[in-house]
């Protein structure tokens, strides 16, 4: 998740985005102003983006006729740009990057048109696309999203460090299995800690990784009359093993930590496994990566349920206020495409195209691509199993009121989310217990709770 946070790509190449897209920020693109065949995109900041904005020029408008003006903002200015702007319905951006944590309840509320009209277009080929995605981007029956790139979450480790002591990682580890790990690899390299692991506060940052231990260890945030369970059994149990584990054998500073810093520490030799988004792996096995061929990566660890990876994915919506929908459509169709897949992975003269910038994760085609699999060959069946069997439908071992594997599928989550956010990271910063910091989350989750009761 930002790798939900969720894709993304190695420091650096977030730095280049940064600064590439600084007028972007502000409603500057390849293309200014409005007019009969011109479409506004309103989309988040990841280095992917700048590919997308060099060839749509290029390929998309020079074939089409249809000029984009895209609107880049960081996340959670996009997030907030786009939720008002679709809950107002006021037609100034026609397209916007969005997940799979708020399509579904923004085409409840009616906010966003049915992208039925490119699903069964035959030339775009939505059975390619990934089921769990066009599921988690569906309501009702129907698909409201097409994803531009997509992740879920695997364990990754220093095989060669493993090697050397003796163990063997079997494909699908549990946690329990994961804790003696990371307590026999501590301090077995010079400088080296057992794992890395969010800690940083954020409903997509820490509770990320913490979510989806909840749901394998037997917790659920709400039984399936939204009662609040954060202060009982199943997520007690997981929330003091997640804060245990990283605060005897984390990363120094894990509050502090998220996707990147997990990344460079993994990169740097600082810890020997972690557990985040199966995005890092492309940035893992890059050239200049001094760990490139050393990791391995197998299933998200479980414990009482068979999977437990994540799902995520950033995607299209067309605001259902669009003036300019029947073009919005074409663009969405063009930049989810395997057409589109083929342009990032020939430009090999760019920073941001070739193959190890494919905008992956979403369709089946990518993982039998010679060229892609090329670059990709130690992660990309880890990757695929991970995305095929992210268990969205029953991602714990009771029913639930809500959608998501990660995240509690209700717009109020992002409130409640994150105040339980910043409890778990001062648990795991050691300035409260956990059950402390479960105590106040429970009183959080459940005032939610009453309100989806009403």
């Amino acid at each position: 998740m930002r790798g939900t946070t969720r894709a993304a790509a190695a420091m650096a190449s977030l730095a280049l985005a940064g600064g590439a897209m600084t007028g972007c920020a502000a409603g500057a693109g390849q293309f200014v102003g409005g007019g009969a065949h011109t479409v506004t995109v309103l989309m988040v900041n990841n280095p992917q983006m700048l590919e997308l904005q060099k060839l749509t020029a290029k390929h998309f408008t020079k074939d089409t006729g249809i000029k984009v003006r895209f609107v880049v903002k960081v996340e959670q200015d996009m997030r907030d740009t786009a939720s008002t702007e679709f809950a107002n319905q006021s037609g100034v951006y026609d397209v916007a990057t969005l997940s799979n944590f708020e399509i579904p309840y923004y085409a409840k509320a009616g906010w966003i048109a049915s992208m039925e009209s490119v699903a069964k277009d035959p030339s775009f080929d939505q059975s390619d696309i990934f089921p769990s995605m066009t599921q988690a981007l569906s309501y009702d029956g129907t698909v409201y999203g097409e994803p531009f790139y997509g992740e879920s979450s695997f364990l990754m480790y220093r095989k060669d460090v493993f090697a050397k002591l003796g163990i063997d990682v079997p494909t699908d580890p549990t946690w329990d299995q994961v804790a003696q790990w990371a307590a026999k690899v501590d301090q077995s390299e010079q400088g080296m800690k057992g794992i890395c692991l969010r800690g940083l506060a954020g409903w997509g940052d820490n509770l990320a990784p913490l979510t989806t231990v909840v749901n394998t260890m037997g917790g659920t945030w709400f039984d399936d009359d939204w009662n609040a369970q954060v202060n009982t059994d199943g997520f007690k149990k997981a929330a003091n093993f997640y804060v245990d584990l990283v605060r005897k054998h984390g990363e120094p500073g894990a509050a502090t930590f998220s996707f990147p810093q997990c990344l460079n520490a993994l990169q740097q030799g600082k810890v020997a496994m972690w557990y985040d988004s199966t995005a890092g792996a492309g940035s893992l096995e890059a050239p200049d990566s001094p760990v490139k061929g050393k990791i391995g990566y197998v299933a998200a660890p479980h414990d009482q349920t068979p999977r437990s990876g994540w799902l995520y994915t950033w995607a299209w919506a067309v605001e259902k206020a669009s003036k300019h929908r029947a073009d919005a459509m074409k663009f969405v169709s063009w930049a989810s495409s395997k057409e589109y897949e083929k342009l990032v992975e020939q430009d090999t003269g760019s920073d941001t195209g070739g193959p190890t910038n494919v905008p992956a994760g979403k369709r089946l085609s990518t993982y039998s691509d010679p060229a892609y699999l090329k670059v990709a060959s130690a992660f990309a069946k880890p990757t695929r199993s991970a995305i095929e069997h992210a268990p969205a439908k029953s991602p714990g071992v009771q029913k639930r009121p809500y959608s998501g594997i990660q995240f509690v599928g209700i717009p109020s989550f992002t409130d409640f989310g994150t105040e339980c956010a910043k409890l778990m990271s001062s648990a795991i910063a050691g300035s409260q217990s956990t059950d402390s910091a479960l105590n106040s989350c429970q009183s959080l989750a459940q005032a939610a709770g009453e309100r989806q009761k009403q």
